[in-house]
């Protein structure tokens, strides 16, 4: 049996000695730096179609 995912998770995790809050909520995933308001954000339905890897892929090439 599963939960619904009805209110925000939020827990703290460390990424190369750095803080982070990584959000889970009903429309996605969101990490932001501890202390900050802006991060990365996935939504559920980008993560499904592939829009997600589209994405990342043209971010990584546009950003070299």
């Amino acid at each position: 049996m599963t939960t619904k995912l009805d209110k925000p998770i939020r827990r703290e995790i460390v990424i190369e000695d750095k803080a982070y809050t990584l959000t889970i909520d009903g429309d996605g995933l969101k990490l932001v730096e501890k202390g900050r308001r802006n991060g990365q954000e996935v939504r559920w339905r980008d993560l499904v179609s592939g829009d997600t890897a589209f994405n990342a892929a043209l971010n990584a090439s546009t950003s070299g």
